[in-house]
């Protein structure tokens, strides 16, 4: 790399409690503009619970994984949509009023779920849902980067990618305490509603955003809330220098005219900050994190958790670390540096990918046998199991991949004993559980499923502080003032087209792969996105965000991406 950063004198970290003292103007905008990053992460965590209701309330969803599927997809179809739209909202109207947009879509759709009597409807509501959680997931870092101060910016931003997690684990109690409610899975979608309405009614007294006043040559009003954010000895020369940055994009727009595509590719410095914005959100999903985050308790019942309950509570402890990662992603992101924090927390996915992996392939393996005597005990035995042919030829894994569904009934004794395999429904299940034994739809009893949570944990553990909020902040500040809106929509759009490839398809490939080839083939997307980082991704660690386009048209591929950079920016 020619150019440099220069090093921050105190830690970002002990800068952003000070602030609390000192400034709490700036937190206040943080916080209220990141309920929106709360938003994202509640529909993310709140799905993966009410899903298990959803499947006895509406026995299609039941029996039709691409029903499934689709009640998670749709909302990232929506998001796809939102995330696109939205980067030209925000150029246009705002960064307050996208943010306000994408609150009062998240309310309607929420309220269309909590109301859902078939899934078409449900679907509706999750597309509402989708829209608005698109629209956010740009608004909201891009309005926290654009009224942050350089050297807490990473911080504040990662207060987003905090309140995303922290939504995640908020989703997993409101699924918890629902459980015994009538009503259940409507309860924990509706109450989303909520912090869409606090957000709302906050953002009519938050400011509009400082870099977006200048942009729109409304300088007065951007002045004034530069003031409340920097302190005096430093306005002077943050308004200079914004001006200045202004005033150069605006004499390149007059020169090149209306933004294209061809535009931002021929422009060295956007072309390089969406190689790397892009990609790197891109591989966000690709390494499975949403899979983890949509199907957890799922994923708890594949190891061998037959109880919803415990499933939820397992996924409540995924969901805890996930917010702890983000804590400590809030005190290394600006002490550490984004690029060494990316490849950190990528090395530890790949060995957490390899653990699951292999636990889950010894979980396929070595499930319990079919027993013909265990299955005589019921008058419901799976069609496609015949006591006299199958005999002795079936497990508990051969037993679930037949068609119609078949569930497995574990022994009364042991559950990794010879049990008892049987049709998939509700009179099947209550004679099951009467014997108190345990049913079983999703995954096999197994000895090796705690491995399998400590797999995740470690994967959440490692993926959290890094590539869970990496991503975020080089892409609020990685892009030109004038390209700022339309190339974070066109990153946002990359993260909401992935997500959605990768969870509609997870369940579709758990089937005709196996989970343990699933995972393996995330940890090959992790090893190749640990190079991406090395050669495409620059160091933006406490660069002013008007000196981010000089870097990065200066800017060679490094691979020794640990060397020490010179203290200034090289100018051209």
């Amino acid at each position: 790399m020619e150019g440099g950063v220069p090093d921050a004198d105190i830690s970002a970290f002990r800068e952003c409690l000070s602030l609390s003292w000192k400034n709490p103007y700036i937190l206040r905008l943080a916080f209220s503009a990141g309920i929106g990053g709360l938003l994202f992460g509640y529909d993310t965590g709140v799905i993966s619970g009410a899903l298990l209701y959803i499947r006895d309330d509406f026995k299609a969803v039941d029996t039709k994984v691409w029903l499934q599927s689709a009640i998670v997809s749709t909302a990232l179809a929506g998001a796809v949509i939102g995330a696109a739209v939205g980067g030209w909202i925000n150029d246009r109207f705002g960064r307050k009023r996208s943010i306000v947009i994408a609150d009062t879509l998240f309310f309607i759709g929420s309220a269309i779920m909590a109301a859902a009597t078939s899934p078409a409807i449900l679907i509706v509501g999750r597309v509402f849902v989708g829209l608005g959680v698109g629209m956010a997931s740009m608004a909201s870092p891009l309005y926290i980067s654009e009224a942050s101060p350089a050297k807490v910016r990473g911080a504040l931003v990662s207060l987003n990618s905090f309140l995303i997690t922290g939504g995640q684990f908020l989703s997993y109690l409101i699924n918890l305490a629902f459980t015994k409610a009538p009503g259940t899975w409507r309860w924990m979608l509706g109450v989303a509603a909520l912090p869409a309405v606090i957000q709302l009614l906050l953002m009519f007294w938050l400011p509009e955003s400082p870099r977006w006043l200048f942009r729109k040559g409304r300088e007065e009003e951007g002045k004034a809330i530069l003031k409340k954010i920097y302190p005096p000895e430093e306005v002077e020369a943050e308004i200079q220098a914004l001006q200045e940055s202004v005033a150069m994009e605006l004499k390149e727009a007059e020169t090149s005219g209306k933004i294209s595509m061809i535009t931002l590719l021929k422009t060295t410095s956007v072309r390089r900050g969406l190689y790397a914005g892009m990609g790197l959100q891109i591989f966000q999903q690709f390494v499975g994190i949403n899979t983890v985050m949509y199907f957890s308790p799922t994923i708890v019942q594949l190891a061998g958790f037959a109880s919803n309950q415990t499933a939820m509570l397992l996924s409540l402890i995924t969901a805890g670390l996930n917010a702890f990662g983000s804590i400590l992603s809030i005190y290394f992101i600006d002490r550490t540096g984004r690029k060494k924090l990316a490849l950190i927390s990528l090395s530890g996915v790949v060995l957490a990918l390899a653990l699951l992996t292999v636990t889950f392939r010894q979980t396929e393996t070595h499930s319990p046998m079919i027993s013909a005597f265990e299955t005589s005990h019921f008058n419901t035995t799976c069609p496609a199991f015949n006591p006299v042919v199958n005999h002795g030829g079936w497990d508990c894994m051969k037993c679930l991949k037949v068609s119609p569904k078949c569930g497995f009934c574990a022994s009364e004794s042991n559950k990794l004993s010879p049990g008892a395999c049987l049709i998939s429904n509700n009179i099947a299940r209550n004679q099951c559980r009467q014997g108190h034994r345990s049913w079983y739809t999703q995954g096999c009893p197994s000895q090796w499923g705690w491995l399998a949570l400590i797999g995740l944990a470690l994967y959440i553990i490692f993926f959290s502080p890094g590539m869970g909020t990496v991503p975020w902040v080089i892409n609020s500040e990685i892009y030109p003032l004038r390209y700022r809106g339309i190339c974070g929509g066109m990153a946002s759009t990359a993260v909401w087209v992935s997500n959605l490839i990768v969870s509609q398809s997870f369940l579709s490939l758990t089937q005709v792969l196996g989970v343990a080839w699933t995972f393996m083939l995330f940890g090959f997307v992790a090893l190749i996105a640990i190079f991406f980082v090395i050669v495409f991704v620059p160091e933006t660690k406490g660069v002013p965000i008007e000196e981010v386009e000089k870097m990065l048209e200066e800017r060679t591929l490094q691979f020794k991406f640990w060397n020490k950079r010179s203290s200034t920016v090289t100018q051209k």
